[in-house]
């Protein structure tokens, strides 16, 4: 899934690529990708883009102030195309595409989504708060005013665990599975760990993994083809992703929790003392 540096990223590569062009037309494969109708998609023909932005993990295209705002989900991607092709399109079937973007000088990008679980969704709005999920966003971590004194506030008080903290979008705005494993890694952090049991000294040292980490996954990500960020994602990676493989810090194996739709990856010497943390889906299994 893409998140805050992957986003970023694009938006960056957006306002390079598209910003100064009108938009041709607007072609609608997958209906059901698209959560609005007034104004409708045509409505962005023949207007200019004019900014490309982000918020959370919500990608905002600014058309003369109207903006197509869009979230990848899980399996979501954009795909530049230099040349666009000019024949329609037919929807249906297998084909991965969801919507695409003609611009003035035949260039333009697709929305596409793998897999048969379609989470892939697209705005058309006169302001980017009028999408229900950026409007709920909580604190962007890259913001000046995301400082240690607000992340203490945040987590003050909060049962749940803090890997779940970490990747809700109501509280802190960009931070999904693979980054917040990151971010515990970096902090040496046991992802169960109860957010409100953190000292004061815990919080100093998780804010400034959490700033570190996204500000260094952003820079990897600067300048690169929308194409090629998937896989400076997956390269740039500690422990996400790399269960049963040596941590690059101690050398201990890289441990894995399964859930019913994902999984978090720890080092336990690292992170937890040493001690495998509990994994029931797993045990279950193998019972």
């Amino acid at each position: 899934m893409p998140e805050l540096p992957e986003v970023e990223a694009l938006a960056g590569f957006l306002r390079e690529r598209a910003v100064g062009h009108a938009v041709a037309r607007v072609d609608v494969l997958a209906i059901s990708a698209l959560k609005t109708y007034d104004p409708p998609v045509t409505a962005l023909g023949g207007l200019t883009v004019t900014g490309a932005a982000r918020h959370g993990k919500f990608l905002d295209l600014d058309v003369d102030g109207l903006h197509l705002v869009v979230h990848l989900a899980r399996a979501g991607w954009l795909r530049w195309r230099d040349e666009i092709p000019v024949k329609p399109v037919r929807p249906g079937g297998k084909n991965p595409l969801a919507l695409r973007v003609h611009l003035d000088d035949g260039s333009g990008f697709d929305l596409t989504e793998a897999g048969t679980k379609k989470g892939l969704a697209v705005y058309v709005v006169r302001d980017p708060d009028d999408v229900p999920g950026v409007a709920s966003l909580g604190p962007d971590p890259l913001d000046e005013s995301f400082t240690t004194a607000a992340l203490a506030g945040i987590v003050n008080g909060k049962r749940g665990q803090i890997k779940g903290l970490l990747r809700d979008q109501k509280v802190i705005a960009g931070i999904g599975n693979a980054y917040s494993d990151e971010v515990l890694h970096v902090a040496r952090m046991s992802p169960f760990k109860i957010a409100s049991s953190l000292t004061e000294e815990d919080v100093a040292v998780l804010h400034e993994a959490i700033v570190t980490t996204l500000r260094d996954a952003v820079e990897r990500s600067r300048g690169l083809e929308a194409q090629d960020l998937k896989g400076e994602k997956k390269t740039g990676l500690r422990v996400h992703g790399r269960a049963g493989q040596k941590c690059p810090v101690c050398g201990d194996t890289v441990r894995e929790v399964s859930f019913a739709d994902s999984a978090l990856q720890y080092c336990p010497t690292c992170q937890t003392g040493g001690k495998p943390l509990a994994d029931r889906r797993m045990s279950r299994l193998l019972k």
